[in-house]
């Protein structure tokens, strides 16, 4: 590749954006040309700035990062994704995978790796944390992904009908992360919805209605 490689980072959070700008940057072959907040912005960014790389998170608003790797893809764009996010459950690594991703580093990786990863899917090639491989591996295998005790409480509450917003309230936790956790147990137990998801919980046991009074 001729000249820096030109990379678009993509994190709804500024700090977190102005990290990686200020990490990429110390490196001479590396350059930031944009920065995108939400899923809308990254296709725009990507039409109008043509980077090389686009380093993106899937906890994206608007429209989450598979969304954003689709449209990508719809598009024919020629921009090579690496995938920087906290997430390593078999439903965001397998999208993200099947969406076109040509890289998956989770956050809190050391810097080298970023740069190694970085270079890597510019030049073509394939970067994927052994962790994520793992997981990768276990699904084509067919392993079981069992849920985490907090997807159980949100499956629970699932099957009895809650909303997101019900199910942060009686967990104490905040709707995006409810969201998280419903689509990891979508995921896991390889249902399309909600519904699917309860209907089968409910076949395997691994929930129990409470009888309405």
């Amino acid at each position: 590749m001729n000249g820096p490689i030109r990379i678009l980072v993509a994190d709804d959070h500024p700090i977190v954006r102005d990290g990686l700008r200020a990490v990429l940057e110390t490196q001479p072959d590396l350059v930031v040309v944009g920065e995108a907040a939400s899923g809308p912005e990254v296709l725009e960014q990507v039409a109008g700035l043509g980077p090389d790389i686009l380093l993106l998170d899937l906890e994206m608003p608007d429209l989450d990062g598979v969304q954003v790797l689709r449209a990508l893809a719809t598009q024919g764009s020629p921009v090579r994704v690496l995938v920087f996010t906290a997430y390593d459950a078999d439903a965001q690594v397998m999208g993200a995978v099947q969406a076109g991703a040509q890289g998956y580093l989770l956050k809190g990786a050391p810097r080298e790796e970023l740069f190694r990863a970085v270079r890597t899917v510019a030049g073509g090639g394939v970067w994927i944390q052994p962790q994520v491989a793992r997981t990768l591996v276990g699904h084509v295998r067919g392993d079981a992904d069992p849920l985490t005790p907090r997807e159980q409480e949100v499956l629970q509450l699932v099957a009895q009908g809650l909303a997101n917003k019900q199910i942060a309230a009686r967990l104490g936790i905040t709707e995006r992360t409810v969201k998280l956790h419903v689509s990891n147990i979508l995921g896991k137990l390889g249902a399309t919805n909600r519904t699917d998801a309860a209907t089968l919980a409910v076949q395997r046991g691994l929930v129990r209605l409470q009888p309405r009074l």
